[in-house]
């Protein structure tokens, strides 16, 4: 969605206009139709179409007054969640998991680091890192955190991760931000 919703919105405004279009001809020929239809079913059909043309007008109003648009609060929430993801989490690997509510992949991942770090197969710098992003993917998912994981978050998370955290905060629903960070992961991998 590049356009941001901008395009969209044009394609919804057009197609209410066409929609309104193709009822006022309902409504016309209706009128013309009158004498071969009983009272009952001329009554039904314009009142049905009517009540249509009332919702359309209705939706119009709310897209042309600007109070109702696809460019809304989700395109920001999106273009706010993307960045956060990016800056905060540069291992793709904890973003799929992230995305895909995987816990116990990620505890996993990150004891096969604490393994991988003592026998110096992992720096210690991309160590600190990716526990980081771990840590902060697991409170997210709502994991409790040891004491001495809490404590090596507070000591080694970064403003990123600080971001991160504040954006998906601030997002509510964790499941748009989940629905985003999939979104991402699915964008990479193209």
């Amino acid at each position: 969605m590049a356009s941001r919703g901008t395009t969209e919105t044009s394609k919804l405004k057009q197609n209410l206009e066409e929609q309104l279009d193709r009822l006022m001809q309902q409504l016309q020929d209706l009128e013309e139709c009158r004498e071969e239809l009983d009272a009952d079913e001329y009554e039904e059909t314009k009142k049905e179409t009517l009540e249509q043309l009332n919702e359309i007008n209705d939706s119009l109003k709310k897209i042309m007054s600007g109070d109702m648009t696809l460019v809304d609060e989700l395109s920001g929430m999106q273009l706010a969640i993307q960045a956060a993801i990016s800056q905060a989490f540069k291992t793709p690997e904890v973003i799929r998991m992230f995305a895909k509510k995987q816990p116990r992949q990620l505890r996993t991942r990150l004891a096969e680091m604490d393994r991988d770090l003592i026998v110096g197969k992992l720096g210690r710098d991309l160590y600190t890192q990716q526990k980081v992003e771990i840590l902060t993917a697991l409170r997210k998912l709502g994991e409790k955190l040891t004491a001495d994981d809490e404590m090596f978050l507070s000591a080694n998370a970064g403003t990123a991760l600080s971001q991160f955290e504040r954006v998906s905060t601030d997002l509510g629903s964790g499941d748009k931000v989940f629905a985003l960070a999939s979104f991402e992961v699915e964008k990479a991998k193209q």
